[in-house]
């Protein structure tokens, strides 16, 4: 093992009160904004009242928000009025994102989002039932902060004012770094700094381990929490992507990258943050335990040894590749009469209805003796693993770092020697010669931020914040009218979905408020991207994306259930519209 880094970075809020809650600050007004839960402020404002400072702490992460959570009058309200920050160095729509959930958290309240100043503040009126109109300025504290990809972002920042001093003692107005930045960049240091070798991958596991106090807040909207450890999780991750990335020269979009598997593992921790930057080996391959589950019923991911066992009980020729780990890729196919169709799930393992609506539709499907069905549940078996460890500790967070392999990359996007996991579709592709591809995936199920890199997240900024459940069809040019043949058909399937229809239309509106608009076509509810692109070996792929990241319970079964429906709908159309073509 090699250490990258080993520090302990002292709590920003243990330094505020070391300074400030002394006498001989008596009688000042003290004003800071730090990236703490509302418990922890409060009760720093109460040790600074002790000492003759009156003081509000305020949450650097998600201001706006916060205000209407913990600062204004929301009862009675009529209409609400924000302006919000439009700055030359950010996206124009980055602080309109900021604000989400916030059309949603006010029910049905009315609520206009206007473009504002450059200001680096929201500027708030609310209207009351009885008239009366109270008017706020919510400060959102930025600096530029110069990035691993020699770019300046915008970014959320610790801020302290002082006013009142005694002995006439100048003001204070300024940003400052909070410990949770220091830890960001003390790891992009340390990554740095390190004399990598010239070939990838650089490294099997670089972990990233850091306990920290912080925000973990869950809120009244569907799935949404605001959590600055799953955010730093967040960052981390896609940060060092992209400075591998820019490292072999290749561009930010590339998902072809070896590095090795990347893990920040964020716990929360009481007093100083702790980060440890470590090179490790591969151990043998484990799978945590899971609950054993009824698949039908199932409320949160089977472990990876159910999902075989169900596998290997259905009828079919079995096949399997191996990962990177050396863990199993299995699949299976039963030939049949009628058009071959590849239902892949797993590929981004913290995605995880998938395999669950995958395997309870094939299941189904092959009743059928002329169903003709390659299937493969789970195709990133190291991430999925992963993912259960990383959930051991934060189940609610969305644990990118589960996303690709352990070489670091998409299975789809990685070289051909040697295959690895991409092995197991390869042999599923030649074996049913299937025209269809069902590639079937998920998102977060709550805001996905990247805080200390310009907030949004850069790449997929589209999937950011989520918009139900989101249909992609990828086909080859020939094949266009037959792609929209398929979604429509598809899409009507779903209609027969109880409450999907309302949870899209309820999802698809609050994420258009914050997010300018809705760029996608929604066909029979269900937001849809139609394009054209050959790098499929098959002509037509349909892949789901169901916002499922971080759920379970009844929203969990939920979205195994519009899964299944979605592979039994596109089977049942794909074979109509291939019989039509005769």
């Amino acid at each position: 093992m090699t250490i990258l880094l080993d520090e302990r970075i002292s709590r920003t809020l243990d330094i505020l009160l070391r300074d400030w809650a002394r006498n001989d600050h008596r009688g000042a007004m003290l004003e800071a904004w730090l990236f703490e839960d509302e418990a922890a402020r409060r009760a720093a404002e109460a040790v600074l009242a002790e000492a003759g400072v009156r003081a509000r702490l305020r949450s650097a992460y998600k201001p706006l928000v916060h205000a209407f959570l913990e600062e204004f009058e929301t009862g009675n309200l009529k209409r609400v009025t924000v302006h919000y920050p439009v700055h030359e160095e950010a996206d124009p729509l980055r602080f309109l994102s900021e604000a989400y959930p916030l059309a949603a958290l006010l029910g049905g309240v009315e609520a206009h989002f206007e473009p504002g100043a450059a200001d680096m503040t929201y500027h708030v009126a609310l209207e009351y039932q009885d008239g009366h109109v109270a008017e706020h300025a919510v400060f959102a504290p930025n600096c530029l902060s110069h990035n691993h990809l020699d770019q300046d972002d915008l970014t959320p920042t610790g801020w302290l004012r002082v006013t009142e001093r005694p002995d006439g003692a100048r003001d204070l107005d300024a940003p400052f770094e909070t410990e949770i930045e220091q830890v960001f960049h003390s790891v992009m240091a340390a990554v740095a700094a390190h004399e990598w070798p010239d070939t990838e991958p650089y490294a099997e596991t670089i972990a990233i381990d850091v306990t920290i106090p912080g925000i973990e807040r869950p809120l009244d909207y569907g799935d949404e929490v605001m959590s600055t450890r799953e955010a730093l999780h967040e960052d981390f991750y896609f940060s060092l992507l992209e400075f591998f990335k820019r490292k072999s020269g290749r561009p930010p979009e590339d998902r072809s990258v070896q590095p090795g598997q990347i893990v920040p593992d964020i716990r929360a921790g009481n007093g100083d943050a702790h980060v440890r930057v470590t090179l490790r080996a591969f151990g043998p391959p484990e799978n945590p335990a899971r609950p054993e589950q009824d698949i039908e019923t199932a409320d949160a991911a089977p472990g990876l040894e159910q999902i075989y066992r169900e596998l290997a009980a259905l009828p079919g020729k079995a096949f399997e590749g191996i990962s990177r780990e050396g863990r199993p890729v299995r699949g299976l196919y039963r030939t049949g009469s009628r058009p071959a169709v590849l239902v892949t799930s797993g590929q981004h393992a913290n995605e995880t209805s998938a395999p669950v609506g995958t395997l309870r539709a094939v299941q189904r499907l092959l009743a059928n003796p002329d169903a003709n069905i390659a299937y493969v549940p789970v195709e990133n078996p190291d991430g999925y693993a992963l993912h259960g460890r990383l959930c051991e500790s934060n189940p609610r967070h969305m644990h990118h770092a589960a996303r690709y392999t352990s070489l670091g990359c998409d299975l789809e996007y990685g070289r051909k020697e040697p295959v690895y996991e991409i092995g197991a579709r390869n042999q599923a592709l030649e074996l049913s010669g299937a025209q269809l591809h069902l590639n079937f995936h998920g998102y977060p199920a709550h805001e996905w931020t990247r805080p200390f890199t310009g907030y949004l997240p850069r790449g997929f900024e589209l999937w950011s914040i989520p918009k139900g459940f989101f249909l992609v069809m990828r086909h080859h040019p020939s094949w266009g009218e037959t792609a929209r043949t398929l979604v429509e058909a598809v899409t009507t399937g779903l209609s027969a979905v109880p409450g999907l229809a309302e949870f899209n239309r309820r999802q698809v509106e609050i994420c258009s408020i914050h997010s300018g608009g809705t760029p996608y076509e929604i066909i029979n509810d269900i937001p849809c991207l139609i394009t054209a692109d050959e790098r499929h070996p098959s002509p037509l792929t349909l892949i789901t994306e169901f916002p499922d990241e971080t759920i379970y319970g009844d929203a969990y079964r939920f979205a195994h259930t519009v899964q299944m429906a979605t592979v039994i709908a596109a089977e049942e159309a794909f074979a109509s519209i291939m019989a039509a073509q005769v």
